[in-house]
């Protein structure tokens, strides 16, 4: 399969392109910043804004799918995730790629309030806030979109493993 990974150089993407290369993927991986990815025999590395739509044309013909896993470290207002949703979702049905593959995060769409008394009450509200409103923007733009499409909220990630049980909250459409 030919992946085209939107946000590969932060944490879940580069967890991703280790997982998809292992399994035989082909990878286009896109970074703003050079450096940040090695080129691999399965990874190609294009450095681009995920909201140009001119650098998304060049690189999503020929995919298979397109996974967006963007991330930022700010707390002000943003609206990276619609802005590059906004420009992703024609440029992937101009080009026949029809699946898409979006990792937002528990505190958007339904799982608002999902995330444990600490950061419902504190880190939402202090630290994540704006950038879930954003989230919540992307994925309305995703579910009126007629591409086949996969929403994942993952909650924060650990290195090891945690005690308890675990909850699976995911939006699809296919």
């Amino acid at each position: 399969m030919r992946l085209f990974v939107l946000g590969a150089s932060g944490g879940v993407g580069s967890s991703l392109l280790e997982q998809a290369a292992a399994r035989g993927h082909r990878i286009t991986a896109q970074t703003r910043t050079a450096g940040r990815i090695t080129e691999t025999a399965a990874v190609r590395v294009a450095i681009g804004s995920p909201v140009n739509r001119a650098f998304l044309e060049r690189h999503i013909g020929g995919q298979d799918a397109v996974v967006q896993c963007l991330g930022i470290d700010g707390i002000g207002r943003t609206s990276l995730f619609s802005d590059a949703t906004g420009a992703l979702l024609p440029v992937m049905k101009a080009a026949g790629v029809n699946r898409l593959v979006a990792v937002t995060g528990v505190g958007a769409g339904e799982t608002h309030g999902h995330g444990g008394w600490l950061y419902n009450r504190i880190i939402f509200p202090l630290f994540t806030r704006n950038r879930y409103a954003d989230k919540d923007r992307q994925e309305a733009l995703i579910e009126q979109s007629d591409l086949d499409w996969t929403i994942i909220r993952p909650a924060p990630f650990a290195t090891k493993a945690v005690p308890g049980s675990l909850q699976v909250r995911m939006a699809v459409r296919n």
